[in-house]
C-alpha cells in the first residue's frame, strides 16, 4: 500500500479541498445544518481557527490555523466527516456503506495546502470566496450563502461587491 505523506507543521495555516465521491450529489447544501453543527461540534474540543470556508454541492474548500503545537487536522477532518453521516442517518438519509463499515460518503481522502506566507494565505482565501462563482453556482460571490466571505465583509477584509458579476464562461478550474 502506498504510504501518503501529508505536510505536519505545528500551528500551521492550510487549505483544504474536501470532496464527495459523488459529484453529482448536493448533500453538503442540502444538509448544510448538520455540517455546520458537525464542524461546531469537533471545534469544541479540537480548536482550529476557520480562516476561510465555502461549502459547495459537492465538495468544500477551507483554510485552518491550528493551535500552537498542533497539527492534527487529520483526525479533525475524520471526526467532521463522520459526526456528518451519523447526523443524516439521524435523520433518515440513506447512505450505502462500505464492507469495513465506513460510508460511501465522502472520498477517502482530502487535499491540503501548507499555506507559506501571506500572499498565499490570500490567494487561498480568494480561491475560496470564488469558488461558487468558478463553478457557475452563482454570477457574484455575495450571492452564495454558503461561504465564511459574509463573516470576512462584515469584519471589513472584504468589499460585498469584491470581484464583482461574473460572467461564467465554464471549461476551467476543478471538474
Amino acid at each position: 500500500m502506498v504510504q501518503y505523506r501529508r505536510n505536519l507543521v505545528a500551528g500551521g495555516t492550510y487549505f483544504f479541498t474536501v470532496t464527495l465521491i459523488d459529484r453529482d450529489s448536493g448533500i453538503l447544501t442540502r444538509y448544510i445544518d448538520a455540517l455546520r453543527t458537525s464542524v461546531e461540534w469537533v471545534k469544541q474540543t479540537q480548536l482550529f481557527e476557520i480562516v476561510a470556508w465555502v461549502v459547495l454541492p459537492d465538495h468544500l474548500h477551507a483554510v485552518w490555523t491550528m493551535p500552537t503545537g498542533d497539527c492534527d487536522y487529520s483526525n479533525r477532518w475524520r471526526i467532521i466527516k463522520s459526526h456528518f453521516v451519523r447526523s443524516l442517518k439521524r435523520q433518515g438519509v440513506s447512505i450505502s456503506m462500505r464492507t469495513d463499515a465506513s460510508a460511501l460518503l465522502w472520498q477517502r481522502r482530502f487535499w491540503e495546502h501548507t499555506i507559506k506566507d501571506e500572499d498565499n494565505l490570500r490567494r487561498c482565501v480568494d480561491y475560496c470566496y470564488i469558488n461558487s462563482v468558478k463553478h457557475g453556482l452563482v454570477k457574484a460571490v455575495v450571492d452564495w450563502p454558503y461561504s465564511s466571505f459574509h463573516r470576512d465583509v462584515k469584519r471589513g477584509i472584504y468589499p460585498s461587491d469584491w470581484a464583482g458579476t461574473v460572467q461564467n464562461e465554464g471549461g476551467f478550474g476543478e471538474p
